[in-house]
């Protein structure tokens, strides 16, 4: 049986979230120099900063469907019938998808500062199991792959996130399903490095580690096998275990409250633009920007 997202909210506090994305949205595309070229620019509806505190807050609140989102917004912040018509609107949110990830990557430069950094993998499945060898979403770019943690195979992408110990979002890569985590490890946290990263047993490579220290500066643990001949104490093992845990609450955020793995985009510029919306919105709660 299908699953439908029910929504309410204060109106009141729905303005004040609205505004405060909107005023740090303007903010922050003043100063990016790239300009947006387009014909007839003054004949357009609303500004580049509307739709794009628009887009994010619909991922502040929840919404996987554009459809649905863009009705509640006709329907209650733009009452008046001066918002966008859909296809121009989601037209708009891609093009503004450079000016998204930008914003997104200077804030989490704030991460830098912070204690240190978690890296960990996110299944994002396309489909439900049953369809899997029929599916044709995305054929050709997801594939198959095992989550080890629900012991179930599944058709879509991997999200690949490094995560600071107050758990904001840094660098990430999203790869097929059947990309091992160690392959993408490299990419993902030399994107904003840290001097101190954590992993899980996933990441477990004596190549990457030295890489990472040698190139960038950077140290990486894990915890170790249990086949392995000199493993480290227990009192070692749990301490990297508590230093983890922040990674698997920000897994559970997105996929609780954002709904990160239930993205409905069928082309891969939409899907982009719906993942960065999604980690600006998380990053802007977790910086205390906007209020949840």
């Amino acid at each position: 049986m299908q699953e439908h997202f029910h929504f309410t909210t204060d109106p009141a506090k729905l303005q004040k979230q609205y505004a405060a994305i909107f005023y740090f949205v303007s903010a922050q595309l003043s100063l990016i120099q790239m300009y947006l070229h387009r014909r007839n620019r003054h004949l357009v509806k609303q500004e580049d900063e509307v739709v794009m505190a628009v887009h994010l807050l619909g991922k502040l609140l929840g919404f996987s469907s554009e459809r649905a989102w863009h009705r509640f917004v006709t329907g209650n912040l733009f009452t008046n019938g001066s918002f966008l018509e859909r296809s121009r609107y989601n037209r708009r949110c891609r093009a503004l998808g450079f000016a998204i990830k930008w914003i997104r990557h200077e804030l989490a430069k704030r991460g830098q500062h912070h204690a240190y950094a978690v890296v960990d993998s996110l299944p994002l499945p396309l489909c439900h199991p049953a369809r899997m060898q029929r599916v044709k979403r995305f054929r050709g770019i997801a594939d198959m792959g095992y989550c080890a943690s629900k012991k179930q195979w599944y058709y879509g992408f991997k999200l690949h996130l490094q995560v600071t110990n107050q758990g904001l979002a840094m660098g990430y890569v999203v790869t097929e399903a059947s990309c091992h985590d160690v392959k993408a490890a490299e990419t993902v946290m030399t994107q904003i490095p840290h001097p101190y990263n954590f992993g899980d047993k996933g990441y477990i490579s004596h190549a990457l580690r030295e890489k990472l220290y040698e190139e960038h500066q950077a140290a990486f643990w894990t915890p170790s096998r249990h086949n392995q001949k000199h493993g480290p104490s227990k009192a070692w093992e749990e301490w990297i275990r508590k230093k983890r845990k922040v990674i698997e609450t920000v897994f559970s955020i997105l996929v609780d409250q954002y709904r990160i793995t239930d993205i409905r985009a069928n082309s891969m510029a939409g899907f982009e633009v719906a993942l960065d919306g999604i980690l600006l919105a998380y990053s802007l709660v977790t910086l205390g920007l906007v209020e949840r």
